[in-house]
């Protein structure tokens, strides 16, 4: 079972900066990631992951309204761990691929390789305010601008072959001239000669992570992505969407086990089912309905929902969010329509979901073995509403318990990403041209 940690500063949960488990202060707090970090570690947790956007306004979750930039911070956590994967989300509509690849490759050595890189194509239409870059793309755009910037971005991270840089101070060989490459791309939305001024990492390449969950982003994921973050919250449609994404990576000429399907996983966990019930309203009561309805209305580009009634069926807002959140929204509308369900109940659902792991230590352990056995999942990104007890419990009786049960293992662990997520390590596609000519 693979196993990581989304870290949102605070917590998963819109106002966990209001428990007293946590710096008030947590998402620009270095030593809260700094301890939130080196426990994962040694926990034997595989990677931490940073999650971004490019666009907040008055109505954006309170901690997205300061918080780090993910390659910056990732930086500063690299210095002081030595195994676990370090994940961050960037951009690919609102940056440059040279820019990104050289970053990315810089993280990924400086930790000796470490890194990942989570791809996103940026939803909000305001994000396209903050860039000389012309209007927001629409969602199949963006993800045709994505397609070729990984193409480049690979590319470029094989500039050199492995053993290019000689430097040998006797004969004053610093490098091998036939192991450096030029990308030469030249295509619709990007160019880049290369080479790049950094040369590959001990894993390789980075490891790309994915979050696509509409029609398109699968495709894209199927494609690309090695380590893919979901939001499916039941057993059958997380089955449903696994085997779908395994299926479509098939097509593209790729194994199973090259794809590693990760579900969001936010548990409610006590010593007792009751205490897990406390636990529960104690997250429940950080949210007032209005802040849910705007924690609602990010996901439709910041719709205003406190315009419709809240005790009457969820409104029709026709196509709004389909350039945003788009499976997200659709999930939303879909679900609202099947169980007849107000505004209030689906807004409160959504800010603070009750999802399938929520119980006894026990009963949360053996519902996530019950998931990777199932073929839902092949590991989780641990999303704790709240970054403080709940989390160390967490790693302080469900994971023995995961580990007793033989579907997890603390010590032993790589000191790559890819090691610990069992990915192969890319072979340089300039090499393999250059052998076979």
């Amino acid at each position: 079972m693979k196993l990581g940690v989304m870290i949102q500063g605070p917590g998963g949960h819109m106002n966990s900066w209001k428990s007293e488990e946590v710096p008030d202060d947590a998402s620009v707090n270095l030593n809260h990631y700094i301890s939130v970090t080196q426990k994962a570690e040694a926990a034997g947790l595989d990677f931490v992951f940073i999650a971004d956007g490019l666009h907040i306004n008055e109505k954006s979750i309170p901690h997205f309204l300061n918080r780090f930039e993910p390659l910056t911070l990732l930086s500063a956590l690299a210095a002081v761990t030595e195994k676990i994967g370090l994940a961050g989300t960037v951009s690919t509509t609102y940056s440059e691929p040279f820019n990104i690849a050289r970053q990315f490759a810089s993280l990924d050595k400086l930790s000796g390789g470490r890194a990942g890189w989570n791809v996103v194509t940026s939803p909000l239409e305001g994000t396209a305010s903050n860039f000389n870059k012309g209007n927001h793309p629409e969602h199949k755009l963006r993800y045709q601008m994505a397609d070729e910037y990984l193409d480049v971005v690979k590319g470029l991270w094989d500039s050199w072959e492995d053993d290019a840089f000689v430097r040998n101070r006797e004969t004053g060989q610093f490098f091998d001239a036939e192991k450096m490459h030029r990308l030469n791309h030249s295509g619709k939305f990007f160019k880049a000669e290369g080479p790049l001024n950094i040369d590959r990492s001990r894993q390789g390449q980075p490891v790309i992570f994915q979050a696509g969950s509409s029609k398109t982003g699968m495709e894209f994921a199927a494609k690309h992505g090695e380590a893919i973050f979901t939001n499916k919250s039941t057993l059958e449609s997380s089955q449903e969407y696994y085997r779908a994404l395994k299926k479509l990576a098939a097509e593209n000429g790729r194994k199973p086990e090259d794809i590693a399907i990760l579900p969001a996983l936010s548990p409610i966990i006590g010593a007792t089912e009751e205490e897990a019930e406390e636990k529960y309203n104690e997250i429940k009561n950080l949210i007032s309905i209005g802040e849910a309805l705007n924690y609602l209305g990010r996901f439709f580009d910041h719709f205003d929902f406190s315009q419709f009634p809240l005790d009457e069926p969820f409104p029709d807002i026709g196509d709004v969010g389909k350039n945003s959140f788009q499976s997200t929204t659709d999930d939303i509308k879909k679900r609202a329509k099947e169980e007849n369900l107000t505004l209030r109940e689906v807004a409160l659902s959504v800010a603070t979901p009750r999802n399938e792991f929520f119980g006894t230590y026990e009963q949360v352990a053996d519902k996530m073995i019950e998931w990777i056995e199932k073929e839902a999942a092949d590991g989780f990104v641990i999303s704790m509403y709240v970054l403080g007890k709940q989390y160390d419990d967490f790693l302080k009786y469900v994971l023995p318990l995961l580990e007793r049960k033989g579907s997890f293992q603390s010590d032993g662990k790589s000191d790559t990403l890819r090691g610990n997520l069992g990915l192969s390590v890319p072979e340089n596609r300039f090499k393999k041209e250059r052998i076979k000519n």
